[in-house]
């Protein structure tokens, strides 16, 4: 790898971590469209994005909490399905086919949630009812979340944060501080997974790994500081986000 491309690259990380850190996510799906759309071959791709989002999410989780907004109570019925199932996940190896066939799905609905997300952010910061959250409802959407986090290398965050929203379950900020949780704990599971069964071949060189992980950092302490003051990342950079997350969809899928 050419030292400016790994350095567009970085830059890329960079900004995709402090836009999913503002709303408490790793930012995985928007590594994973980096890395598609430079042709990083698909099995580097999911410990890859899986070792960055476990650095973002850390830092989002660590931010959104220290300001009172994590609940147990809201994260635990997701969790304890999840975490599971994200370690079965990490630990399967498709043909590179099928996940860049399943990848690139997750990353053009992942561009179509980011895109719609501006409206729940724009909606009253106090809800005027919070609904109780249905806890077999809540299994389900683990496990499933779980498994498609560990089979792919996304955290599930933006999978999670509508639900959430959606079925006002949460307030925004308390949908950032749990999703932040619930990505770090199901992309530790799928990398330990993952890598247990690849025994580190499939990472990428230390130089260019330490490389993204500085840039992912740096930006993730940036978004969470953003985030966990202000509710909201500007709607237009979003937009711009979800255009390269389709982009890098299509592009998956077509090979």
């Amino acid at each position: 790898m050419q030292g400016t491309d790994l350095l567009l690259i970085a830059f890329m990380i960079f900004a995709a971590a402090v836009l999913y850190s503002s709303v408490g996510h790793g930012g995985a799906s928007g590594y994973l469209a980096v890395m598609a759309l430079f042709s990083f071959a698909p099995a580097t791709m999911r410990p890859t994005a899986l070792i960055l989002n476990i650095c973002v999410s850390s830092i989002a989780a660590l931010k959104f909490a220290r300001k009172g907004y994590f609940s147990w109570r809201k994260f635990y019925p997701f969790a304890i399905a999840s975490v599971p199932f994200a370690f079965i996940g990490g630990s399967l190896s498709l043909p590179p086919f099928f996940f860049k066939v399943i990848v690139g799905i997750v990353l053009i609905i992942a561009a179509i949630l980011l895109a719609g997300r501006g409206r729940a952010d724009r909606a009253p910061e106090a809800q005027s009812e919070i609904e109780t959250i249905s806890l077999p409802f809540a299994f389900l959407c683990g496990t499933g979340l779980g498994f498609l986090s560990g089979i792919t290398g996304v955290g599930g965050g933006i999978f999670l944060s509508p639900l959430l929203l959606f079925l006002k379950w949460t307030d925004v900020r308390q949908t950032a501080a749990v999703s932040a949780v619930f990505i770090l704990v199901n992309s530790i599971a799928g990398l330990t997974a993952n890598l247990s069964h690849t025994l580190f071949t499939s990472l990428p060189t230390t130089p260019v790994l330490c490389t993204l992980a500085v840039a992912a950092v740096v930006g993730g302490v940036i978004g969470a500081n953003l985030g966990s003051n202000r509710s909201r990342s500007p709607l237009a950079l979003r937009r711009l986000l979800a255009l390269v997350l389709a982009i890098a969809g299509v592009k998956m899928m077509l090979g």
